[in-house]
């Protein structure tokens, strides 16, 4: 008997960037997107083997990832990426943490998968777009460079899975 699948709710999810246990940027971010890795397969051309090449695994690269949220008096994401820009403190690095949720919105939600980001460095900040006549949420965003991405599923989602 196949075990029950869970499925994944997109607006479910909180951001968290931590240096050293202490969450310094996160919250209510709207978007998250670039949790992506691409491995460059490294081809070998054997000796007497005529049909095809082999192929062994090579360097692997990851996208930038961008978090979007609503602006609001909060000003951590542009201190951070100031701080670095501004006073070259390139060494200013923050672990991240993006965790996708079940879908009740008790506060017993739980954590259904996490993505991790090693060591992010923030690439770009851009300012909301100032419009005196839209009517839409002012939204900024946060570029982030970074040196690895992981992958845990919570103790629901592992247990589905038989693991």
């Amino acid at each position: 008997m196949a075990a029950e699948s869970t499925l994944f709710i997109p607006f479910r999810f909180r951001v968290s960037l931590i240096q050293g246990g202490t969450t310094l940027c996160g919250g209510a971010f709207s978007e998250v997107t670039g949790l992506e890795a691409t491995m460059a397969p490294k081809k070998i051309a054997e000796g007497g083997r005529a049909w095809g090449e082999v192929m062994r695994a090579g360097p692997v690269t990851f996208a930038t990832v961008v978090l979007k949220r609503g602006v609001t008096e909060l000003n951590d994401a542009w201190t951070w990426f100031d701080t670095v820009a501004r006073l070259a403190n390139f060494g200013s690095r923050l672990d991240g943490r993006i965790e996708v949720m079940d879908a009740l919105t008790t506060p017993e939600a739980q954590v259904l998968l996490t993505w991790n980001l090693t060591r992010c460095l923030p690439v770009k900040f851009k300012g909301a777009d100032l419009n005196a006549t839209a009517a839409q949420v002012a939204v900024e965003e946060l570029h982030l460079a970074h040196e690895g991405l992981t992958l845990a599923r919570g103790a629901r989602s592992a247990a589905a899975q038989g693991a």
